[in-house]
């Protein structure tokens, strides 16, 4: 299967079957922005509100405008903070394949929390963000006080997923071909763009993508994704000392929901697990309002 299409399957997948609200007209108008330094790297964030902080972290391809209803929703009781991921917008761009390794996005989510002055964070994920997130929680969970995970399992449940279920394998092809290294050179702005509901949106999303680099997007595929022959992680488990919340699209066609099963062994402390059958990869975007409440009603502030 070529890149090409084995990207328009995944966007044609990864689409839900909502459609997005928009946040209010004057949302970007009461966003702050600023940059905090990662050994070196810049990472632009966007933030809004005040009160806990709370942190999320895109996946690909996005970038920190993908939050904006849950920032919008949540700002009267958190200060939330919106990051562009390293390669993505107006963050840096190292050049080279080490330079997106797990562990330095760990830490530029880190260089943002104490950017902003605070010791921990309430954490939020999606996609290659929620791998971090994991990340960050499982090997720093100093600096997270609570989880919550929009659409990717585990990477223990991916890894056993990948091992051992072919659909997952099947599913998976879109990833082998990014892993490629001429991948980058078949993507486009407009290309990348099309998983967005919100047409409105969608001229900021090209924007954003035009000011990220292509490389750097797949470096996360090629660093940090399991390559063939896959083999599950029997690696001692280090348990998530967090409590987590789980929300999850099942209309995701990239990351099928049995790698959710079994979430709980890897975890010291609660977990909540919430799916939307009508949602797709892009569970923020597709069922904004429920995404929102259902993270309200989880962090106790109510509906």
């Amino acid at each position: 299967m070529t890149l090409d299409r084995a990207l328009g399957l995944l966007v044609l997948f990864m689409a839900g079957a909502l459609v997005a609200g928009a946040a209010s007209p004057d949302f970007e108008n009461r966003v702050k922005h600023g940059y905090a330094d990662s050994n070196g790297v810049k990472i632009h964030y966007a933030t809004i509100g005040s009160g806990p902080l709370m942190i999320m972290i895109h996946g690909f391809p996005d970038f920190w405008y993908s939050w904006r209803n849950q920032m919008e929703a949540l700002a009267d009781s958190y200060q939330v903070v919106a990051i562009d991921q390293r390669g993505y917008n107006l963050s840096d761009k190292p050049a080279g394949v080490e330079n997106y390794d797990m562990k330095l996005l760990v830490g530029d989510v880190i260089a943002v929390i104490k950017h902003l002055g605070k010791d921990k964070a309430i954490i939020v994920g999606h996609d290659w963000g929620g791998a971090v997130s994991w990340s960050l929680a499982t090997y720093a969970p100093q600096y997270v006080d609570k989880l919550i995970i929009l659409n990717l399992p585990h990477l223990r449940g991916l890894s056993r997923e990948l091992a051992h279920n072919p659909a997952q394998q099947k599913n998976s092809q879109y990833a082998r071909n990014f892993q490629q290294p001429d991948a980058a050179s078949k993507l486009t702005p407009e290309m990348l763009a099309q998983w967005v509901p919100d047409q409105q949106a969608k001229p900021k999303y090209i924007e954003a993508f035009k000011k990220s680099d292509m490389e750097a997007m797949l470096n996360y595929y090629k660093r940090n994704y399991p390559r063939e022959p896959y083999t599950e992680d029997t690696s001692p488990v280090v348990k998530v000392k967090a409590p987590v919340l789980m929300i999850h699209g099942l209309k995701d066609w990239a990351l099928l929901p049995g790698a959710l099963n079994n979430t709980w062994e890897w975890l010291e402390k609660d977990l909540t697990l919430v799916t939307v059958p009508e949602a797709g990869h892009f569970v923020q975007a597709d069922a904004p309002d429920f995404v929102n409440k259902t993270i309200k009603m989880w962090l106790g502030r109510g509906m």
